[in-house]
């Protein structure tokens, strides 16, 4: 295969690119085509900025992030966001939602999607979900969704409602199937959950390794696995550079047949973010893979941003350290950092370790369900607990007593969990008043009812929803227009553009060492 061909070291890596494509035309091989997924406007920054990403920064950029040839772009629709967006940026989510529509007309803008608006929030009514996301179908912000089904037993109950859902507002459809490693996480597994995928009839479908677990021995078993049970449905495959492996088990996804890769671009790729699209496409090319975005302009988007990070003192994403520990307790790494947070309010800071050896502890009582949001915050919020009171729980939150009732489906008490720690919790009192299901069927008028009846309109209904009230929204509104980043243009650009505004300014003169630049007004006096 020339994929496989090895170059000594010290060889022009000029003159080995185009030996390699001059051999793929002599032997007739043509290389899969590596394709990329962006998650710079979502997933890159939720994992380095805690979701800091302003309006400003993605209107400077998205223009040209539209033209860069991504196979599809991530952007921010899950509540969450909101609510970052409304209570800590003072920005308006609708306003961002319809620039992104605008500004990226010819690239599928692919949201993060499910039977919720807010993660946790696990009772939301679904006449409330319908008409979020066919608003934003309406927007135009989304066309493809992606879904994550092996966790909270989406495949049984939450895919036979939403797809069809879906594919009413002529959404493609991504589903994904999120990585965890334990003794019931098997190649098999995977296998079988792909088949039950099929039926949904998905666009396509992808392996989400939200943890950065994914190796490149367990990739050439797994991803064939998954392959050989897909039915000819495209693959994908989303990883994070956590342990440091990412962009290694990328290139081998390719040369097992998987074109689609998600990435980000610096600086919010590495770090606990995607591999960073430049480097992957970089060595694609060099394994002889002809790949679909243009490199010197998302340098271009790269470069501005960069900037845009160090005037607002935003981390820079940088490959990060081998962590063995990382295969042991699972945390995501955005869930560590609050976790930090978290004890420091506790006061208890120096006990993160401890806090990570109770987290693989109760993992394991649980059944070993997969750490993702919000699973995955429910686990480590236990053991913090368990470590503080210096008693394994002593006290018990709601959400592992609806673990323990089954609410969470295939990954819950009934089949997967110590049987006996089941029945501890199944005897508190609080079990008895969490045994009161809520009503998912509720009408859309009722819930319009309590937040300001029939007047508003539906983004206003939903803002406040998402934010419990009016409060933080006014807040926001009151702070006034969201902050702006000029175009993104580079420094000499910005000046000469701002020069021409000032006809008394006959030059500008710039000068660092022995170097000087002049640059003249020729607009008219």
């Amino acid at each position: 295969m020339v994929r496989n061909l090895r170059f000594p070291r010290g060889r022009e890596i000029g003159f080995s690119t185009r030996l390699l494509l001059e051999i793929a035309v002599e032997t007739g091989e043509r290389a899969v085509d590596a394709k990329f997924v962006d998650t710079t406007f979502r997933d890159g920054h939720q994992s380095l900025w805690a979701f800091g990403m302003r309006t400003g920064m993605m209107e400077a950029l998205a223009a040209d992030m539209d033209r860069a040839g991504f196979a599809a772009i991530e952007v921010p629709i899950i509540g969450i966001f909101i609510k970052k967006c409304i209570r800590d940026l003072k920005e308006d989510f609708w306003e961002l939602a319809r620039m992104l529509a605008r500004k990226m007309p010819n690239t599928t803008k692919s949201g993060f999607a499910g039977a919720f608006i807010l993660p946790f929030e696990l009772a939301t009514p679904r006449s409330v979900i319908k008409l979020y996301y066919r608003h934003l179908a309406e927007i135009g912000v989304i066309n493809r969704v992606q879904v994550t089904c092996n966790t909270l037993d989406q495949v049984k109950r939450a895919l036979p409602w939403i797809v069809p859902m879906f594919r009413e507002l002529d959404l493609k459809i991504a589903l994904a199937l999120s990585y965890t490693i334990s003794p019931r996480h098997t190649d098999e597994y995977y296998a079988q959950k792909t088949r039950e995928l099929l039926p949904f009839k998905p666009d396509a479908i992808y392996l989400k390794d939200q943890g950065g677990l994914l190796t490149v021995d367990r990739a050439r078993t797994l991803l064939p696995a998954i392959t050989q049970n897909a039915g000819g449905v495209p693959l994908e495959l989303h990883s994070h550079c956590t342990t440091g492996a990412a962009e290694f088990v990328y290139l081998e996804a390719l040369k097992l047949g998987i074109p689609t890769l998600h990435t980000a671009v610096p600086p919010v790729a590495n770090g606990p973010s995607q591999p960073s699209v430049l480097s992957v496409a970089r060595n694609a090319r060099l394994l002889g893979y002809a790949t679909s975005v243009d490199e010197t302009l998302l340098r271009s988007v790269a470069d501005r941003l960069t900037a845009f990070a160090k005037r607002d003192n935003l981390p820079i994403g940088a490959p990060l350290e081998h962590d063995e520990a990382q295969y042991i307790h699972q945390v995501p790494g955005g869930v560590i950092s609050n976790l930090k947070y978290q004890l420091a309010e506790l006061q208890i800071q120096d006990r993160l370790a401890e806090v990570l050896e109770e987290t693989v502890r109760v993992r394991e009582d649980l059944g070993y369900p997969i750490m993702i949001t919000p699973l995955s915050q429910y686990v480590v919020t236990q053991a913090a607990i368990n470590v503080a009171m210096r008693e394994r729980y002593k006290l018990v939150i709601d959400e592992l007593i609806l673990h323990a009732m089954g609410v969470f489906g295939e990954d819950s008490g009934f089949t997967c969990m110590d049987q006996n720690l089941r029945d501890t919790f199944l005897r508190l009192p609080r079990a008895a008043e969490l045994n009161q299901r809520p009503n998912l069927d509720i009408p859309l008028h009722d819930v319009r009812e309590k937040l300001g009846g029939p007047g508003l309109s539906d983004e206003e209904f939903l803002l406040r929803y998402v934010m419990k009230g009016n409060r933080e929204i006014e807040a926001m509104r009151a702070a006034g227009p969201p902050r702006q980043y000029l175009d993104g243009a580079p420094p000499l650009m910005t000046l000469i553009k701002e020069l021409d505004k000032y006809s008394r300014v006959r030059y500008v003169r710039v000068e660092r060492g022995g170097d000087s630049l002049i640059v003249k007004n020729r607009a008219p006096r």
